[in-house]
């Protein structure tokens, strides 16, 4: 699968002018960041494990990192990331292009609740030079995901003297 299947998805849906095609690569959240013109937290990154001996697709804020303890609870077994030679034949996409659109259907994504803080992210479009603008709505509409977890850590800022809870 590639852009040109995910840019199908978005026609289909109506929603073919939030897709960029970048002429410098976004195959890493610094790259996309810097492609787009964005903070690197706000790429949603597509993180592929096998669960099960099945694919899943973890799409997760720029600046988190799957955090172990979390992982194990939310899928009873330790994180294990696809070896780059099968990520394409499991998931549809290369790696640099991976994302949550135009995916092979044995494949179940996720969203993590790290993206939840932001009004806007670009996710990667099929290509290691492409990405997608969505808000966290249009993200829930167009993904075809099971449901939202939490099973990053480091995303998370501590809340200063004046955000901190009173009571």
């Amino acid at each position: 699968m590639s852009f040109e299947q995910v840019k199908e998805f978005f026609v289909a849906a109506g929603a073919a002018d939030r897709l960029l095609e970048l002429p410098q690569s976004s195959a890493t959240v610094e790259l996309a960041a810097k492609a787009i013109g964005c903070q690197p937290e706000r790429i949603a990154k597509t993180l592929s494990f096998l669960v099960g001996g099945r694919p899943i697709l973890i799409v997760a804020a720029g600046d988190a990192r799957i955090e172990n303890r979390k992982f194990r609870s939310e899928f009873q077994e330790k994180a294990k990331m696809i070896p780059p030679e099968q990520v394409e034949p499991l998931t549809g996409h290369a790696p640099g292009g991976v994302c949550p659109f135009a995916v092979k259907e044995n494949t179940e994504i996720y969203l993590d609740i790290s993206l939840k803080r932001f009004e806007t992210v670009y996710p990667a479009a099929g290509s290691a030079n492409s990405a997608v603008r969505l808000t966290i709505p249009e993200l829930e509409r167009y993904y075809c995901f099971r449901k939202w977890i939490d099973v990053c850590k480091d995303w998370e800022r501590p809340l200063s003297q004046e955000e901190e809870p009173k009571g």
